[in-house]
């Protein structure tokens, strides 16, 4: 079994996207020794089509980030130790609040949704969320993002065949309130505070989470006692879980754990300043 802060894991998913896209990850982790949870959203319990077929579903479209933040973190609760924590997009932005309220023993925040007040001028990000925010649309109408949209916001660079792939598998109604909820104080950050290990993954491609906003984001933790690293690596999109690459992606973060164990403070030099 591979040296590591913990044996447990939970997946956190990412908005507009079923939880079934761990699935690769999970088979991966769990052949590593690891305990893996992963545990769907409130109301997202089913296949992907199902839940397209629900379209609009209020249910889903209810759904708030303080609800969401509590409902893992009676997960983690129940768990006999603290899990390693690995969260995409939203589920990143998730795993920073639990981290914050010291319910991991370490975190991974995949191209992860920056907490209130870290932002970006980056064309691509306002191009792709202006849809997911739903200003002037409903907001008790949960949102169904668009091929066109998934195709800019997710598998920019993949062939169109590819793009159906994952769109026909993977994409589900969204809450706009979770979107909007991460410009406000339910998504702080207390960047000062001591915290578990975390790691940030960015892309090079993501548009919809460009890299420099995971750096901006990896950059605001000033804690100088606290393991906070980070990496870029090239050729990822924001659908970077279902990419060709998704195993070096879990390599580097398997090697980062083991590196906890044997060097703590490794886990914050040899990859904090690795940017493509």
């Amino acid at each position: 079994m591979k040296p590591s802060p913990s044996q447990t894991i939970v997946f956190i998913t990412g908005a507009f996207v079923s939880s079934t896209c761990w699935h690769e990850w999970k088979t991966f982790f769990e052949g590593h020794g690891y305990t893996c949870l992963v545990p769907a959203w409130p109301y997202k319990d089913a296949p992907a089509l199902t839940l397209r077929s629900r379209q609009p579903d209020a249910r889903v479209a209810s759904i708030r980030l303080n609800q969401l933040t509590d409902y893992y973190a009676n997960i983690v609760a129940k768990l006999p130790e603290k899990p390693i924590l690995i969260g995409h997009s939203m589920g990143g932005l998730l795993t920073q609040l639990l981290l914050q309220r010291e319910l991991a023993a370490a975190g991974v925040a995949i191209h992860s949704v920056p907490p209130q007040g870290v932002i970006t001028f980056k064309w691509s990000f306002y191009r792709s969320v202006w849809g997911p925010l739903g200003y002037f649309t409903p907001v008790n109408e949960s949102f169904l993002m668009s091929f066109k949209q998934w195709q800019y916001a997710f598998t920019n660079g993949m062939s169109p065949v590819e793009q159906r792939a994952a769109y026909r598998d993977f994409v589900v109604p969204e809450s706009k309130h979770i979107s909007r909820d991460g410009l406000t104080a339910a998504a702080r950050i207390d960047f000062t505070k001591p915290h578990a290990p975390l790691l940030f993954l960015a892309g090079s491609t993501d548009h919809i989470i460009p890299a420099s906003l995971n750096y901006s984001n990896y950059k605001r933790y000033q804690h100088a006692g606290s393991v906070t690293a980070y990496r870029e690596l090239p050729g990822r999109n924001h659908f970077v879980l279902g990419q060709a690459s998704w195993r070096e992606d879990a390599l580097c973060i398997l090697t980062w754990l083991a590196q906890l164990t044997a060097a703590p403070e490794a886990g914050t030099g040899v990859l904090a300043a690795t940017r493509h």
